[in-house]
This record gives C-alpha cells, structure tokens and sequence, in this order.
C-alpha cells in the first residue's frame, strides 16, 4: 500500500448562461479533443481558490468581468479521464464585457447553444456533466472501473 498521499488534478469550467443558452467553445491545436466543443475552463493555479480561477479564466478566455457574488456553484464532478481530475462547474449569468475569443490558438471561436441542443461532438465528460446540471444534480462521477 502506497503511504503518498492521493493527489488529483482541479479545473473550473464556466456555465456562462444567456437565457437558456450555453457559451461553448471550439478546441484547437491543445493537443486534447481538438475539434470538440467544450466550456470555458482551466487548471486552478497554486494558492488560487476555485472561484478565482474561475473569474480569471473568464477574463483570459474569453475577456469577460466576472464578480465573486455573480458565481454560483453548479456541479462537480470526479472522473478519471487520462487521470484523476476534479472538474468543478460553476454557473454565471451576470458579466461585463463582451464574449471575445482571447486564446484563437486553443480555440477556433466560441458560439451559444440551447442548453437543451448541445452540439454532439463535445468533450464527453463535459457533456456528462451537462447533463447533470440541466437536472440539478449536483454530484457525479465517471470513469472509474
């Protein structure tokens, strides 16, 4: 039995919402589900907490205000996909700002869905967690044997 100490990768993914629809993003050249639609999402840096990093990465991905009070957490969800990760969902509908493409080197432009019509060609656990959320469950997990 190993004595290190369970470690697992955190990210935060944006539910950027106008009305019923979702911002999605299109991956490119990342190396990882390129041509899929996914969140506005990052890796929490250290000594960042998970709603800092959110508000950050809404600024660099797509240059948007975002205020703590404004944050309302959503879903999360612990899945192994390559590895271990803790994907934390947060909603948001209200910003400043105009959805501007920041990173057009990660990503090949951002566009609105009906959260009822995503596209089919999504980041799988991305998708996964979607669905949760639409029923308010704030809790899943996947991937594990």
């Amino acid at each position: 039995m190993s004595t290190d100490r369970y470690k697992t990768c955190v990210d935060v993914h944006l539910i950027l919402r106008r009305g019923d629809e979702i911002l999605l993003g299109k991956r490119q050249n990342t190396g990882y589900a390129d041509g899929s639609w996914h969140l506005p999402s990052g890796h929490l840096d250290p000594g960042e907490s998970a709603s800092a990093a959110l508000i950050r990465e809404s600024a660099e991905e797509i240059g948007v205000s975002v205020k703590p009070a404004d944050v309302r957490f959503a879903h999360l969800m612990h899945h192994y996909t390559n590895d271990a990760r803790t994907a934390l969902f947060f909603e948001v509908t209200q910003w400043s700002g105009n959805v501007d493409n920041r990173e057009p080197d990660k990503c090949s432009g951002w566009d609105w869905f009906p959260l009822d019509a995503l596209p089919d060609q999504m980041i799988p656990y991305a998708a996964e967690a979607l669905a949760h959320y639409r029923k308010d469950l704030t809790y899943s997990e996947r991937g594990w044997a």
